[in-house]
Order: C-alpha cells, then structure tokens, then sequence
C-alpha cells in the first residue's frame, strides 16, 4: 500500500524523499545525510525545551494566581464616592443575578501601621470582613495555620495576621498590636494618628509573600468603627470562572447603582500580569532562536547536498525538468527535516511537561538535590501547566524556519545550468 502511495506521488517529492536517506554509494551521502540528522536533533530538542519551559511558566503563573486569589476575589463593587455601601446586601442580590457570580461578601480596606514592643512598626493593609461571609470569597479561612479565623467577633478587637507579617512583628496568639491609621483625629497639638489595640487570634500562610507579610484581617464592624464609617466600602465578588472575570465585570455595571466602580482581579495586580507576560514572550523569543539555529543549519546542508547533486539535477533539466521543480526538490527536503524534527521536540516537549511532576522527584532523588526548597518558594515541586495553543504556536514556528531555511539552497539549485554541471563528468 505504501508502495502504490508513493507511486502516484510527483517526482519532486520522491527525489526529495529520496535525498534525505543516506546514499549507498559514497560516504559524502552518508555524511549528509548526518548533518540533516543533527539539524532534526536541534529543532526537535529546541522545540522541546520551549514547550518544557513554557509549561514550567504556566505553572508558576498558575500556581501563583491561585495562591493570590485564595485572598483576592474575583471582582470587587465600591462606591467611588467613599459613601460606603449600606444596602449591600440588595447589591449582593443585584449581583447573582449574573449566572458567573457564586459569592458575596462586604469588605472594609485601609491602609495601616501595626506595632509590638517599642520599635517594631510594620505596614499592612487591614481588610475589614464579616468571618461567616468570607468563605464565600476567598479560602483563607483555610489558610489559617495558628489560632481560629472565626474567633474575629464584633466588638472584641481582634486581628489575623500573615505569618511573614507576624514574625516580623514578632507575635504570637494572644499578644497585642497596636494599629495606627493615617486618618487621626484634630488636637489642641495637632492631628494625632487614630491608634487602637487589637489582640493576635489567628496567623494565615497563603503561600505569597505580599499577603502573609503585608495583610491582616479585623471584623468589619470594628473596621468600621476605626475609620468612622457606617457601612461597608463594598462588595467583593467570587465567579464560576475566574478567567472571565473581565467580561463579568462590564455585565455587572448596568446591575448595579450609579457611582459604582467595578473592577476584577486582574486590575487589581496589572503591574504582576504584564511582566510575568513579558517575561514569557521574551522567554519564547529566546527559546525560538535555538530552533532558529538549528532550522538555519539545514542551509549548510541543502547546500552540500546541491554541490553532490549537480550532475543529477543536470540530468533531470535535460530529461525536461523545469527549474521551478528543481527547487520543489530541495523545499521538500528541507521542509521534511524541518517537519520531522518539529514532531519529534513536540512529541518528546509534550511527554515531559504531562510528566514532569514524575520526572522532577526521580532526578532530585538520583542526584540528591532539591529544585526548590519549601522554605524559599512554598511549594516543593516543579509545576507544570501544557496549554495545547503554545505547542501548536511552537511546531507552526520551527516549520516556518525551517521552510525558510530551504528557500536559498533550493534557488541556487534551480540555477544550475546542465552543461557546466556535466562538463567534468
């Protein structure tokens, strides 16, 4: 059947095929026929590292994201007027009616300094939730590593700490912090900063560095009594989805009253998603120029193989073939390296990043060493997240190199002329 099949094939394509096999009867063919091995060696290990890395970056933006939204929600309503929200709860009911909207809870959000001792002073963002809401939003209630997240109770001034925040403030449960506002309060002496102290029952580990050491969380109502307030700032909102937050928030708007500001978790930490995506494109330019490296060295072997194949390209323009299919020759040859190896970095990138969670513990446990230790980064295992686009991005990228590689070899085959070519024959 193969056979019938590459009867009925062009003649383009069955000298094409034919030059990339080994010749039998000159070493230099087979010396050839190596160098088009080792440029189908480099596309396709480029090809797989960039589908290795790429998947390796996904995962730490994927684990990352995750992490920071086990505190963040997903959208988040407040009057830009700072009026507060006081009929929260008709919004929340404004909000489900929007299918992607599963969560509601209202919030309070100030800036502050927290104090222990005599000279350890801290910033923090202080969140202001109501404890039997907050699951609806976020999970750090799960996150609480010391202490009890619902021991937060109206009236008892009470505070829950990032652990990295608490050992910088050098804490346990049931110490004392003292939180300062920047909104103080007129004197006779001056505006004196808005001072109350809270007592530590609780220490959440998110797992990212500008939560555990830079948030903590207080009942709303006694967030509410420090900043003078009588109701909630706003709303903040967990999705089905949280990819289609964006969209989301501009169906929420004509839900809800006038003077709202609606926005979703990407706006929120727009400055940490562009450069995680300009670290990828720069990382895939990178990576691309081995593939183009590897690509571009089929141009030293096309051009071995026109200079060995003079006399039977000769031969084939005085049996009649044109030079158009002189170049068709040597474009499916080099496009068959070039195709070739792009299947196999896929081939080989894919099986890696599907099993790089097996493969990672097996070289760490052979070699005795750790990628990454849980004290440093809080996660001890390489993640790895293989998105279908990316490697088809990558293997469209190396076959295009690759068939760009073939243009000058084959034009220059197309220009060789029969009678100088067999003059020495």
């Amino acid at each position: 059947m193969l056979k019938n099949l590459l009867s009925n094939l062009p003649f383009e394509w069955l000298v094409g095929l034919r030059y990339t096999r080994a010749g039998k009867r000159s070493s230099r063919n087979s010396f050839i026929s190596f160098i088009s091995l080792i440029s189908m060696g480099g596309i396709a290990l480029g090809v797989a590292a960039l589908i290795i890395v790429l998947s390796v970056m996904n995962g730490f933006q994927k684990e990352v994201t995750g992490r920071m939204l086990s505190v963040l929600a997903h959208v988040e309503v407040f009057n830009t007027g700072g009026e507060g929200m006081p009929d929260w709860e008709q919004q929340a009911k404004n909000a489900f009616k929007n299918p992607e909207v599963k969560g509601a809870a209202p919030f309070v959000e100030t800036q502050a300094m927290l104090q222990h001792g005599g000279d350890t002073l801290r910033p923090a963002i202080v969140r202001g939730i109501l404890p039997e809401q907050e699951p609806n939003v976020s999970d750090v209630a799960k996150h609480t590593k010391y202490g009890d997240f619902n021991a937060l109770r109206q009236g008892e001034f009470n505070i829950v700490l990032g652990i990295d925040l608490a050992r910088a403030l050098q804490v346990n449960l049931g110490d004392k912090v003292t939180m300062a506002l920047a909104q103080g309060t007129v004197t006779p002496a001056g505006i004196v900063p808005r001072m109350r102290s809270f007592t530590v029952t609780g220490i959440f580990q998110a797992g990212h560095a500008e939560f555990d050491g830079g948030l903590a969380f207080i009942h709303i109502v006694d967030a509410e009594k420090m900043l003078r307030l009588s109701a909630p700032a706003g709303l903040r909102l967990r999705l089905a989805d949280m990819h289609r937050a964006p969209q989301v928030a501009e169906d929420l708007k004509p839900l809800m009253p006038a003077g709202m500001e609606i926005r979703d978790w990407s706006k929120l930490n727009a400055n940490w998603f562009a450069a995680v995506q300009t670290e990828k494109r720069m990382m895939f330019i990178i990576l691309a120029l081995i593939v183009a490296v590897a690509a571009f060295n089929l141009v030293s072997t096309l051009v071995m193989t026109v200079t060995d194949k003079q006399p039977d390209i000769a031969i084939l323009r005085t049996l009649g073939a044109s030079p158009q299919s002189i170049m068709r020759i040597f474009v499916i040859q080099g496009a068959l390296v070039g195709t070739m190896g792009a299947a196999l970095g896929v081939a080989g990138g894919v099986l890696v990043a599907l099993n790089i969670d097996v493969i990672v513990p097996f070289i760490e446990s052979t070699l005795g060493v750790q990628f990454l230790s849980r004290d440093i980064y809080y996660i001890s295992t390489v993640p790895s997240d293989m998105r279908w686009p990316d490697v088809t991005r990558i293997g469209v990228v190396a076959v295009a190199l690759a068939f760009l590689a073939t243009i000058y070899p084959s034009w220059w085959a197309a220009r060789v002329k029969p009678a100088e070519a067999l003059r020495y024959e």
